[in-house]
C-alpha cells in the first residue's frame, strides 16, 4: 500500500470553516464514516466533511475522536491542534467485515457444495444478510415517510422501490443459484484442495507452497439513480 494511502489531515477549513479530513484509503473512509463524516465526491477530488449545524463542542469531539480511531491502527493523520490527541481506541472490525469473508469463502471454493454453502449466509429466508438488508431499508423508508416533508416522502418511496425492484430480483436470482449449485455435487474444474504442504524437493518449512489465490476478477457496477434532493441541503 502507498504510503499516501496512509496520510490523512484533519482540520477547519480556512474559508468555509467546514472541518474536513482528507486522504486515507478506504478503510480509513470507513472509520471516518462511522464516526460522523460525510464523504463529498467531486469531480477532482474526494474528501470528508463533518455533518452541518454542530456546534464547535460536538465538531472537536467527533474530529478528535477520528483521529484517535485512525491512529489506533497506525494511519499517519496530521491533525488541527484542536483536535489532536493522545488518546486511542479499541478496533473491532465492522459488519461488512463478515461479510467480505463471504466472498473470499466463495474465492477459495473447491466444490458446488463450498460455494453454496457461503451463498446460503446470503440467502436464508429468515435471517440472511439479503433478508436483513431488506428489513433496514424498509425501516429507512418508514423512518423517511414519518419526517413528513414533501422531499421525504419522495425518498421513502425511493427506498421502497429499490427494495421491490431490485433487491427483490437479487434475492430470487441467487436464491435460484444456490439451489442450483446446491444440486450439482461436482468439483471446480480448476481448483484443487490446496493442503499447504511443502513439496518433497524442498528443505525449508517456510517454502512458497503451491497455493497461489484464484485470480480475482472485478466489473464496474453500474450507478444507481440519484435520489431526490431535499430543498436547502448544502452542497
Amino acid at each position: 500500500m502507498a504510503f499516501v494511502d496512509r496520510h490523512l489531515t484533519v482540520g477547519r477549513d480556512t474559508h468555509s470553516g467546514e472541518v474536513l479530513a482528507r486522504g486515507g484509503d478506504p478503510r480509513a473512509h470507513g472509520i471516518l464514516e462511522r464516526t460522523g463524516f460525510v464523504p463529498v465526491v467531486r469531480v477532482h477530488e474526494r474528501y470528508h466533511r463533518l455533518p452541518t449545524g454542530l456546534d464547535e463542542a460536538e465538531e472537536k469531539r467527533l474530529a478528535t475522536r477520528a483521529v484517535a480511531r485512525l491512529r489506533t491502527v497506525n494511519y499517519d493523520v496530521d491533525s488541527d491542534t484542536e483536535f489532536d490527541t493522545e488518546l486511542r481506541e479499541p478496533h473491532y472490525l465492522p459488519l461488512g467485515a463478515s461479510v467480505a469473508h463471504l466472498a473470499e469463502q466463495i474465492r477459495w471454493a473447491t466444490t458446488t457444495e463450498e460455494a453454496a454453502q457461503a451463498l446460503t449466509e446470503l440467502t436464508a429466508t429468515h435471517d440472511g444478510v439479503l433478508a436483513a438488508l431488506d428489513d433496514v431499508l424498509a425501516a429507512t423508508a418508514e423512518f423517511y415517510q414519518g419526517l413528513g416533508g414533501a422531499a421525504d416522502s419522495a425518498t421513502a418511496a425511493r427506498l421502497r422501490y429499490l427494495t421491490e425492484g431490485h433487491l427483490g430480483v437479487i434475492r430470487s436470482d441467487l436464491s435460484s443459484t444456490r439451489a442450483e449449485l446446491t444440486d450439482r455435487h461436482e468439483p471446480h474444474p480448476q481448483r484443487s484442495v490446496c493442503t499447504a504442504e511443502v513439496g518433497p524437493g524442498e528443505r525449508e518449512s517456510s517454502a512458497v507452497s503451491g497455493c497461489p489465490p484464484p485470480p480475482r476478477i472485478t466489473t464496474a457496477p453500474s450507478p444507481p439513480p440519484a435520489l431526490p434532493s431535499p430543498a436547502g441541503r448544502r452542497r
